[in-house]
């Protein structure tokens, strides 16, 4: 394939969103090296697989195709500036970053958004990339929101809240899951989601304010749903929101924890949530969520999909 054809299947490439990962391991001489890489996908839930490729002109090719042990680094919205650490030729990237040895002794980046501790499972030839296919042995998820990675640029998605704005009357409401059970508060028309109006605070501080209200630990992983309501001339946003792993479900001053599947049986206020609740029942049952956008009526879902197998370079 000639220059042109590859830069232009490079773009069309780049068109798929992903998240942006930092893959670690040590080399012969047990000292930590990493590359920046959004070619990362889970592979299967049972055995515990995932996989990430290398380029062969890596430097450190063979140290990640040999060693016994790899780590993936999932990056949250801050960490743009550690993902550039990792993109370029610097001599002691882990001098510019917090980390510290998992159990077997790979390389963890503190704030991560997730992090994987992976035994090799298989490297697999192809074509001008190697894939590390690693058996997850420790894992860990902070439910901190995850950088996002879009035709050679970062994107930040719930930093970026703040523009979703469209009016004086703004509802930001959090649909929490942990462990197959929602949080659901009960109000006068029935129940609805935690939800504050942001009158002159910022969205990420509302969205705190509603965490606080609950007294529960949790963060926000991306919009889930922007829609207007004509009647009551309000514009409401919902995050999808998630408790660290491992968390055991609180006690909450406000709300109660429902089974999932029974959300479909509680009264809500109006079609605009039952709809909302229908569709986080059907998504929640695949793992596949989307974003809704329209009003209380009609509107339309982008689903968001597997991270493709591109590396950043």
């Amino acid at each position: 394939m000639d220059a042109d054809k590859r830069r232009q299947l490079r773009d069309a490439f780049g068109a798929f969103m992903t998240g942006v990962t930092v893959v670690t391991t040590n080399d012969a001489q047990g000292q930590p090296i990493g590359f920046t890489a959004n070619s990362f996908s889970s592979v299967s839930l049972d055995p515990a697989l995932l996989l990430v490729s290398i380029d062969k002109r890596s430097a450190n090719f063979d140290n990640f195709t040999q060693c016994p042990h790899f780590a993936i680094n999932i990056l949250a919205e801050q960490q743009k500036e550690t993902s550039n650490i990792f993109a370029q030729k610097i001599a002691d990237r882990f001098s510019l970053v917090k980390w510290r040895k998992g159990e077997f002794s790979t390389p963890l980046l503190d704030d991560s958004s997730a992090w994987f501790e992976c035994a090799m499972h298989q490297v697999v030839d192809a074509g001008d990339h190697a894939i590390l296919i690693g058996k997850v042995e420790q894992f860990e998820s902070c439910g901190t929101p995850g950088l996002g990675y879009y035709r050679g640029a970062y994107f930040t998605p719930y930093q970026n809240a703040e523009s979703l704005i469209a009016g004086p009357n703004v509802v930001v409401s959090a649909l929490i899951e942990s462990a197959g059970q929602a949080l659901v508060v009960k109000k006068e028309s029935g129940y609805g989601l935690p939800s504050q109006t942001v009158n002159n605070r910022s969205v990420s501080e509302t969205l705190k304010q509603v965490f606080d209200g609950l007294n529960i630990e949790a963060s926000p992983g991306f919009v889930y749903s922007i829609w207007e309501d004509r009647q009551k001339k309000q514009q409401h946003i919902v995050f999808l929101c998630a408790q660290p792993t491992g968390s055991t479900l609180p006690a909450v001053q406000q709300g109660e924890w429902v089974d999932v599947h029974a959300l479909a049986q509680l009264p809500v206020p109006d079609s605009a949530w039952k709809s909302l609740v229908d569709r986080f029942i059907r998504e929640n049952a695949v793992g596949n969520y989307g974003l809704y956008y329209g009003d209380e009526v009609e509107g339309s879902v982008r689903h968001f999909f597997t991270p493709s197998h591109q590396e950043v370079v």
